[in-house]
């Protein structure tokens, strides 16, 4: 058919041109919106800048067809062959391209929102600065194409074959690629936070500088995938196959690789910090200088592995073998202001064979409990006391207590075996309670004991035994007083959360008070001032107290430590925001 007669005849009011030849056809510009040209052919056809919104090309060949800068608005092409067009440019919002060959097709810069692309084949295509969002490209065929810069936000690429794909710096925010197959795909500085990997094959990929915060990876596979400098924070990896993966420099903060396997991965550098490795295998790992603050490992395999460097502060661990781990030091501590660890372990020396796993055995019969302050000896005895009673015929012996500039170290036997780990927990979770209470019932305790001063011994003599309660305390006493209340508060607010420290804190200040003793000092800075310190150390803390502001009843934030913590955080506030 002659496109003169074609336009005519389409100006007259038919729309049907059903399998019509335009092969060659000169028709840029035109408009031939809601025209048929199912099953036309359209093979070389020039039809740049033309207007076919809602036309239906269904099975139309547009081989090597010039389509730039067309506007193609709710198309249909479906099974369309368009292998090889030009597509620059082009309008293709919320087309149908279902099973279409676009294979080697030109498409940079095109907007394919919402198209339907669901099982199309896009080997070798171009579709760079493309913008895809919300695409359905489900099972599409995308073997070595370029999608470099596009915007993929929202698609849904589940089991579509990328393998060798170049996606360097796409935006795949939300994505969904599941079972999709990205071997040897380049993701490198890729934008995939929060999209679904679960399943996908990332054999060999590179996603060097990627961002997949809290995305899915779960039984992914990246076997020797290269993530060096990725951002992965609270992603999920659960399951996932990271054998021999180069994970130099990445950020894994309070990532899930639990039953991940990590054997002989590369992560020198990697921060794990809060990260989850239970029943991971790390075996032949190399983790030199890498960061575990706050990081659990449980049951994880490190047969092998190589912790030189590691930074360990507060570390969870249960259950794990030392036996043969690599490892010349570590340190024990972070200094949160300049980024940097501290207090290498042991100091002077390499650790010798074995004696990582004697230091961090958890089964023991001696214990060593280390304390920030001088320990309250009446409540720690009490303390001792009350996990006797609850274990099973279990006794405690203390066998030695040193201090020192930054801490008081007391070592304990057992008549068994216990887990070191449990047992300190326990330690310090019962310990405040009963030293707020000895405190409270101190006299009663003497009364009950018939303990009080003796005449005849002057360096040892206890203070009278006040005739009435209502009696205030000597100055010196009120001084001690209140100095074990103040590094008692100081442990308070440095362990618990904060709606269990506003009432602790609480009842402390509450004593003091009935004491006559004043405790504005501790109001305007000691609370705020301990607050603020563990905040600018702890992001999790952070979180919680903005929590506690959002949903403590009212009768704890307007109490004197409920105010305390408000303005506590109103400061981390305003030092978060730029100046």
């Amino acid at each position: 058919m002659r496109v003169q007669d074609l336009l005519e005849r389409y100006q007259q009011g038919e729309r049907d041109f059903a399998h019509v030849d335009l092969s060659g056809a000169s028709l840029s510009g035109v408009n031939l919106r809601d025209v048929d040209l199912t099953g036309a052919n359209l093979t070389g056809a020039n039809l740049s800048w033309a207007f076919l919104n809602r036309a239906n090309l269904t099975g139309a060949c547009l081989r090597r067809a010039d389509l730039r800068s067309a506007s193609l608005n709710s198309i249909n092409l479906n099974q369309a062959i368009l292998s090889g067009a030009d597509l620059s440019k082009v309008d293709l919002r919320l087309a149908q391209l279902q099973e279409a060959d676009l294979n080697w097709a030109v498409l940079p810069e095109a907007d394919l929102s919402g198209a339907n692309l669901q099982g199309a084949k896009l080997d070798q295509i171009n579709l760079e600065r493309a913008k895809l969002n919300g695409t359905q490209l489900i099972g599409a065929e995308l073997m070595e194409a370029n999608l470099r810069r596009s915007i993929l936000t929202g698609a849904d690429l589940s089991q579509a074959n990328l393998r060798e794909a170049h996606l360097e710096e796409a935006n795949l925010r939300e994505a969904n690629l599941t079972g999709t197959n990205l071997i040897e795909a380049n993701l490198s500085g890729v934008y995939l936070r929060q999209a679904n990997l679960s399943e996908a094959d990332l054999h060999r990929v590179i996603l060097t500088g990627a961002d997949l915060s809290e995305a899915n990876l779960s039984s992914a596979d990246l076997s020797r995938a290269n993530l060096a400098g990725a951002y992965l924070l609270k992603a999920n990896f659960r399951k996932a196959h990271l054998l021999r993966a180069n994970l130099q420099d990445v950020y894994l903060l309070r990532a899930d690789l639990s039953e991940a396997n990590l054997r002989g991965a590369d992560l020198r550098r990697a921060d794990l910090s809060g990260a989850y490795l239970s029943d991971a295998s790390l075996s032949e790992a190399d983790l030199s200088d890498a960061y575990l603050l706050e990081s659990h490992l449980i049951r994880t395999n490190l047969d092998g592995a190589q912790l030189t460097g590691c930074c360990i502060y507060n570390w969870h661990i249960e259950d794990l073998d030392f036996s043969k781990v690599k490892c010349r030091y570590v340190f024990t501590h972070f200094n949160y202001t300049n980024k940097k660890p501290t207090d290498r372990y042991p100091v002077g020396r390499d650790l010798e064979s074995g004696e990582l796993g004697r230091q961090y055995q958890e089964d023991s019969s001696m214990l060593e409990v280390y304390f920030t302050e001088i320990p309250n000896w009446q409540a720690l005895i009490f303390t001792l006391a009350q996990i006797e009673l609850e274990g099973i015929d279990l006794k405690m012996t203390i066998r030695s207590y040193e201090s020192s500039e930054d801490n008081y170290l007391l070592r304990l036997s057992a008549n068994r075996k216990v887990n070191s780990k449990i047992f300190v927990r326990r330690l310090f979770q019962i310990y405040p309670e009963i030293l707020q209470r000895i405190l409270k019932q101190q006299q009663k305790l003497f009364d009950l004991l018939d303990i009080s001063a003796r005449h005849g011994h002057p360096d040892m003599v206890l203070e009278p035994q006040q005739p009435t309660i209502q009696q205030l305390p000597s100055p010196d006493r009120r001084l001690r007083i209140y100095q074990e209340i103040v590094r008692q508060i100081q442990h308070i607010l440095m362990s618990q959360a904060p709606e269990q420290f506003v009432f602790s804190v609480q009842q402390l200040l509450d004593y003091l008070k009935r004491q006559g003793i004043s405790t504005e000092e501790i109001q305007k800075k000691t609370i705020g001032q301990v607050i603020i310190k563990r905040a600018q150390q702890d992001i999790t803390f952070r979180e919680n107290l903005l929590r506690w502001e959002k949903s403590a009843e009212e009768s704890a934030r307007l109490s004197t430590v409920g105010e305390a913590v408000r303005l506590a955080i109103a400061l981390l506030w305003s030092e978060s925001q730029p100046s």
